[in-house]
């Protein structure tokens, strides 16, 4: 008989309530712990997970409740200090919210221990789950796009929020071949003041292992997809080869030109869709080692590891080997080197989140 996996959620705003329903819908798992600092949020969503026990201390709730997952959807500048929590509690999982850091500095503390405890982790890229997505993977595995040469992704949205969901999906379509180096260049300061702090544009070229491109824009100067209504969802990732090409739209469907023709086809980013999916291969995993979470850490990881030598390579100009060997505070540097010479806008809907009125 399957076991039940008890689970404590920390933060349960819009992403950490949608986690805790999915885990509560989930019969795998039971929510038995939620914590906000806004008792408000708790009370209003207690009834619909069982009532669990509630607390805005979440160090307290978890070393009482000594959870199998540790869940947490709170601020960026919090994930080092959740993760602590989470392995001090003895979860064997601990699932959370991208960015996995906001430097490589952060990030490799979290991985040394994470690895150190030998507690799993899985990040949350799950627009993988959507059917547009998957769509997209499974025409670029039929080899319909013959000898694949480049991977790419832009989003309209800033670094911090956008690009670890970029590169997480083109190393996907890459069969998540290691990169060797990277190369990239940035603009505007307005968003490295924001929770989620970002260069205001940030672009640049991924060199893989096996030969393929990737290339990225993220932010006031990435490109617009008119297909696309939504400003958060104008978001294009895609992979071109030597008999055509493929690609997703976050908020609009998928579409591809092969020999065989062209084709295409509806999809939408949709939380009730993609989680309980993402949910249930936590459990797989914790039943099973060899069942790894397709949205694993260490996958995660590598991504980041891509996001900061980009950084890097905007401080320090040229290309930049992977892996990094060393931590640092890409964006503290970003602040104090980044010139303060106004970003360029590549359409009017991002003059509106990135221009003077924005702040």
């Amino acid at each position: 008989m399957s076991r039940t996996y008890r689970v404590v959620v920390v933060g349960l705003g819009k992403r950490g309530t949608h986690h805790a329903l999915a885990f509560h819908a989930n019969d795998r798992f039971e929510v038995v712990g939620i914590c906000d600092i806004d008792r408000s949020r708790m009370e209003a969503v207690a009834p619909k997970l069982g009532n669990p026990k509630m607390s805005t201390d979440a160090a307290e709730l978890a070393k009482s409740l000594k959870p199998d997952v540790f869940c947490f959807a709170t601020l960026p500048n919090l994930r080092l200090e959740m993760v602590r929590i989470g392995v001090e509690s003895g979860a064997k999982l601990i699932d959370f919210e991208k960015p996995i850091a906001l430097s490589s500095a952060e990030a490799m503390e979290i991985k040394k221990l994470l690895d150190d405890n030998g507690v799993k982790a899985v990040v949350s890229h799950q627009h993988r789950y959507g059917e547009h997505y998957k769509k997209v993977k499974e025409i670029i595995d039929s080899g319909a796009l013959g000898r694949i040469h480049t991977v790419y992704a832009t989003a309209t949205g800033w670094m911090m929020h956008m690009l670890s969901h970029l590169i997480d999906y083109i190393r996907w379509f890459n069969d998540n071949v290691e990169a060797e180096w990277v190369m990239a260049q940035a603009a505007g300061r307005g968003k490295l003041s924001d929770v989620h702090a970002s260069p205001d544009y940030i672009a640049g070229f991924i060199q893989f292992a096996n030969g393929v491109r990737g290339i990225v824009e993220c932010g006031a100067g990435a490109p617009d997809v008119p297909e696309v209504d939504y400003w958060w969802r104008k978001n294009r990732i895609g992979a071109q080869g030597t008999d055509g090409f493929a690609e997703v739209l976050t908020g609009g469907g998928w579409r591809a030109v092969t020999k065989e023709g062209t084709s295409s086809g509806p999809g939408n980013m949709d939380y009730d869709h993609d989680t309980p999916p993402y949910i249930q291969d936590i459990a797989d995993w914790l039943d099973d080692d060899s069942k790894v979470h397709p949205c694993n850490f260490d996958s995660a990881y590598k991504g980041h590891e891509i996001m900061m030598a980009m950084c890097r390579s905007v401080l320090e100009g040229g290309q930049v080997a992977l892996p990094l060997t060393s931590g640092m505070d890409e964006i503290q540097a970003l602040r104090e080197k980044l010139p303060d010479k106004p970003v360029l806008f590549s359409m009017p809907e991002n003059e509106k989140e990135y221009g003077p009125a924005a702040g």
